[in-house]
């Protein structure tokens, strides 16, 4: 049977780092997909932006780029023509001339979304006290240490910036609308991809659901696989 080509790109979001994609990529690169995920610095737009476009060259052939939470503002970024989808998860989807905060803080937020504030070297953390109330309240204890123990800070410079003409309007994107998501709240998310006219899927997942859902993240990543890589 033939079989359907193509390279899957993620790219993590905000106190992230690659290791929260490891329950994507086992099942993704068992199905014969090659598989990449983009170390994205966190230090400024223009930062995360030219790491991903480092790791687009890398790969040859057509690439399902996927994108979470902030991640949603950098995977739209690109011009590369090697990009054929865009799958968002959770994520933030700024219009040009928005910045990232302008989206986040489109709505109230949850109640237990933390207040978040730099330190003194101008990079906000995440209180790690909050993964299991807002980042992943899902997830299991081992899986939360995980992530508060390998947690990158983001600089402001990476949020603050409007950004250019996103790819979105240029090519089809799915879109993994988180319903139990206490940071990024579903409103905000269905605005977006709504806005996008994403083929939007939505499931009772919180916010980082490659930890906690992979198989979800995986389906819709596929899903964007089937129709628009070549067999």
């Amino acid at each position: 049977m033939a079989r359907k080509e193509a390279n899957v790109v993620l790219a993590h979001g905000a106190w992230a780092d690659g290791s929260s994609w490891a329950k994507v990529i086992e099942p993704l690169t068992s199905e014969g997909f090659r598989t990449v995920a983009v170390p994205l610095p966190l230090t400024s737009f223009t930062d995360d932006t030219a790491a991903l476009e480092r790791t687009l060259e890398r790969v040859s052939g057509p690439v399902v780029l996927v994108g979470h939470a902030y991640a949603g503002a950098v995977i739209a970024a690109t011009r590369s023509e090697q990009v054929k989808a865009l799958v968002y998860v959770a994520a933030l989807a700024p219009d040009e001339g928005e910045t990232v905060a302008d989206v986040f803080y489109r709505a109230k937020p949850h109640p237990s979304a933390p207040k978040l504030a730099p330190d003194q070297h101008g990079l906000l953390y995440f209180p790690e006290d909050a993964f299991p109330t807002a980042y992943a309240q899902n997830a299991s204890a081992r899986d939360l240490a995980v992530l508060a123990a390998v947690q990158r800070p983001i600089s402001p410079a990476s949020i603050t910036v409007p950004v250019g003409r996103p790819l979105w309007k240029d090519r089809p994107a799915w879109y993994l609308l988180a319903e139990q998501d206490h940071m990024i709240v579903p409103e905000t998310q269905r605005f977006m991809a709504e806005r996008m006219r994403a083929r939007i899927r939505a499931h009772a997942v919180d916010h980082t659901p490659s930890v906690t859902a992979p198989a979800v993240v995986v389906d819709i990543i596929c899903e964007a696989i089937s129709e628009v890589a070549p067999q």
